[in-house]
């Protein structure tokens, strides 16, 4: 049986969700806990990458089980929970047809980013905290994102991915009670993108670039132009689309 995952995690004490070795990941808690219930080794593939610091809301994996009712079963639920640490919480189990997959079959994914502008000590430290930002200047560069496809200058060096072509659907800023949201929708996202993004439209912010600075930026397409990424604290993968229902 093929099952999905949706879950919520604090990336903060995880190097990132991806498996790797000697390093305490989100990944490998899941399938060791998974693996410890099932009783057999379990491994599970997620809906991408998440940087090292950064959270998750919603966030979809797959796994493959012998056990045809596991998302029907809530004691099994519970004791996953139960095993997994307290900043990693599995929300539902969901049954899948035999081919759905967790991150090849994702067809959006939406971050947001929180800064506050002022000091606020029970969102600490989950915002990046700065003031006297031009949200409007910031939002006037962030809509040219969507004129573009190809984010090199926005992209981590030396990464595997065979293109850094994506389609950004959405990208704009809010604010509310003295906090400014950003929010970006894509197809697929490159590794440290949205950081890189973030930093630089804060620099637009700050009015030590303007836009046509900023459309230079992605066009040189060498990521040493774009600002410093923004801290990863801030940085929420807050939704993951599919063509069904999940």
């Amino acid at each position: 049986m093929r099952y999905f995952l949706v879950l919520d995690y604090n990336g903060a004490n995880y190097c990132g969700w991806q498996r790797q070795p000697e390093q305490d990941t989100v990944q490998e808690r899941i399938e060791k806990a998974l693996s410890t219930l099932l009783r057999h080794e379990t491994e599970i593939t997620g809906a991408g990458r998440t940087d090292t610091g950064v959270h998750a809301r919603n966030y979809v994996a797959h796994f493959d089980s012998d056990v045809e009712t596991l998302h029907t079963d809530a004691d099994f639920l519970y004791k996953l929970n139960c095993i997994l640490p307290f900043d990693i919480n599995i929300q539902r189990i969901a049954q899948m047809h035999p081919e759905a997959h967790a991150r090849f079959d994702a067809t959006r994914r939406t971050y947001k980013y929180y800064i506050t502008t002022r000091k606020d000590v029970f969102r600490y430290p989950l915002t990046h905290r700065a003031k006297n930002l031009d949200i409007e200047k910031m939002n006037a560069a962030a809509a040219k994102l969507l004129e573009y496809t190809d984010f090199t200058s926005f992209s981590k060096l030396n990464t595997d991915v065979k293109t850094n072509n994506c389609t950004i659907f959405e990208a704009q800023w809010a604010e509310s009670e003295g906090e400014l949201v950003f929010t970006i929708t894509a197809n697929r996202f490159l590794r440290n993108m949205v950081r890189a993004i973030v930093g630089t439209l804060i620099e637009v912010g700050y009015g030590k670039l303007t836009t046509a600075d900023f459309c230079r930026i992605i066009e040189s397409k060498d990521r040493s132009q774009a600002g410093t990424s923004a801290p990863a604290q801030a940085l929420f993968l807050e939704k993951i689309e599919y063509p069904y229902t999940v």
